[in-house]
């Protein structure tokens, strides 16, 4: 199967787990009806397995996948194609190495920085354009948290407050694992920093559900992650909910749908006893409410433990048939199975699952959870999008305008219709708005749109006298170099009376090039 065929062709009847010989429609009837003879001649009652356990209403449990958001290549988390579930977790905040309570992308990226870098506040817009919601995620297996970092719960929750504040966020997750489970200080500076900014976020009319994600073994949630929700709750913290890290069990398991629901029971026994000693609903029904579930598809990190896509098939009936608020997987970004030709198997790896699936399977199988996680923010400085224009206007574009006469090579960022595409492959002519039957057909990929305050980009100009100011009546031979509005231009051929500014309109016919980087194109090109 050509990986390149958009999962919209594909319906969830079509995705097996593996390539198996297929019984004949005739021969299924046949072996039902033998079937019921069966049953009915030894004396059973024929019954409907959903008359006994009836469906939950739609929209009762959300999908959100895991984003690594630093990772590279960049996952499109904003495009539906790539995430039809339209909701995403992006990960992970952490602590600043360099300057300890400020917050950043996985250690990368200030956020500013990954506003300009990754496009991240253009592409949470974009998910929000589309009726989608974005959870950001503080914390992970390999950074610090900021509660650890920051030395008071003013300095945290001022750090939270900016990332929050930022991205107009209406939820936010807290992957809290390894040493950071121990940590009783920055435990309870968490939870007085979330409840500050929940009763400030109140007081404004607004919401911000809060959710825990914690480490789960077949036992249940370790004594230290069950402190930590105690904790939370006792410092006034409305809990969304508590997600289960149902992975990494430590040894080879043969039936992982087994072994995260076996997980899940225990988890939900211990937080129904710790939400009852804080006046939640109490019950086994109330508290499946009240929690999530995050699997590692295909290959965990322990060998010998496989999620499957039959494994993510039992969790869907499972969490259905319970009424689980949440799921998400670890990632977006494995979502895909290792190998071209044939599936790789087993492999530990962070842009594949290391199982046997198609691309995005395991995404379009858990995305038929329709619920939503929460309302998206009205207004939003990173989720809002400038009002609609018919003319794109060059000095509010974060990147140059498209035109039809100008090569794009695979990289290039342009802005059409106040949208952001970025070039799949080098392209010419291609209208990045034009509509295409498949999203394959297209040469450019929606990145989001041009947000409100966004300007053109300035380009560095070269000081008078660096090289000789451009002339329209000298005579410049290959590799004659030039100042045009302060800017350097390289002559590719012999030319008179041919200005560097035509560059920008045909740089193919154009016998300059420019000597500095364009706003747009790519960091290697």
């Amino acid at each position: 199967m050509n990986d390149d065929i958009p999962i919209s062709d594909f319906s969830s009847d079509d995705f097996d787990d593996e390539l198996q010989p297929q019984l004949s429609a005739p021969r299924v009837v046949i072996a039902i009806l033998l079937a019921l003879a069966v049953l009915v001649g030894a004396g059973w009652t024929v019954r409907s397995s959903l008359s006994a356990t009836p469906r939950p209403a739609a929209g009762t449990t959300w999908f959100a996948p895991y984003v690594d958001a630093t990772l590279t290549p960049p996952t499109q988390f904003q495009d539906a194609n790539d995430n039809p579930a339209r909701q995403v977790a992006l990960g992970f905040v952490v602590a600043d190495p360099h300057h300890g309570c400020t917050p950043s992308w996985g250690t990368y990226y200030t956020l500013d920085q990954a506003a300009s870098s990754l496009n991240l506040d253009s592409r949470i817009a974009q998910v929000r354009t589309e009726g989608g919601n974005v959870l950001v995620s503080f914390g992970g297996q390999a950074h610090s948290e900021l509660a650890l970092t920051c030395t008071s719960t003013q300095q945290l929750t001022a750090a939270y407050r900016s990332v929050i504040s930022h991205y107009q966020l209406t939820a936010v997750d807290f992957d809290i694992e390894g040493t950071a489970l121990a940590d009783t200080a920055a435990t309870r500076r968490r939870a007085a920093a979330l409840a500050a900014l929940q009763h400030a976020a109140r007081a404004a009319h607004k919401r911000l559900d809060v959710w825990l994600t914690l480490p789960v073994a077949t036992t249940g949630l370790a004594p230290d992650a069950q402190t930590v929700v105690a904790d939370t709750l006792a410092a006034g913290v409305h809990l969304a909910g508590i997600n289960v890290m149902a992975m990494d069990f430590g040894t080879p398991e043969s039936h992982m749908g087994d072994t995260v629901i076996r997980s899940l029971r225990a988890a939900n026994g211990q937080l129904d006893a710790i939400g009852h000693r804080y006046g939640l609903p109490a019950g086994a029904g109330a508290t499946w409410g009240r929690m999530g579930v995050t699997v590692m598809i295909g290959q965990n990190d322990t060998d010998g433990e496989i999620f499957t896509v039959a494994d993510a098939r039992q969790l869907v009936g499972f969490v259905r048939a319970n009424r689980v608020r949440r799921v998400s997987m670890w990632s977006l970004n494995r979502d895909i199975r290792c190998g071209t030709t044939f599936a790789v198997i087993g492999v530990h790896s962070n842009t594949c699952s290391g199982s046997n699936q198609r691309p995005r399977q395991f995404s379009a199988l858990f995305a038929h959870l329709d619920g939503s996680m929460a309302t998206p923010a009205a207004t939003a400085t990173a989720g809002g999008r400038a009002a609609p224009s018919t003319t794109d206007n060059p000095a509010t574009s974060p990147y140059p305008i498209w035109s039809p006469t100008r090569p794009y090579p695979a990289g290039y960022k342009v802005v059409r219709d106040g949208d952001v595409y970025q070039a799949k492959w080098y392209t010419q002519g291609d209208d990045p708005a034009a509509q295409v039957q498949y999203v394959y057909q297209t040469p450019w990929q929606l990145i989001g749109p041009v947000l409100p305050g966004e300007r053109a980009p300035t380009t560095t100009t070269l000081p008078k006298g660096t090289y000789p100011t451009w002339s329209a009546t000298a005579v410049y031979q290959a590799g004659d170099r030039v100042l045009y509005e302060g800017k350097p231009y390289q002559a590719k051929w012999y030319n008179k009376a041919t200005s560097p500014g035509a560059e920008n309109a045909d740089p193919t016919a154009s016998p300059w090039q420019p000597r500095f980087t364009i706003p747009g194109e790519p960091t290697n090109g």
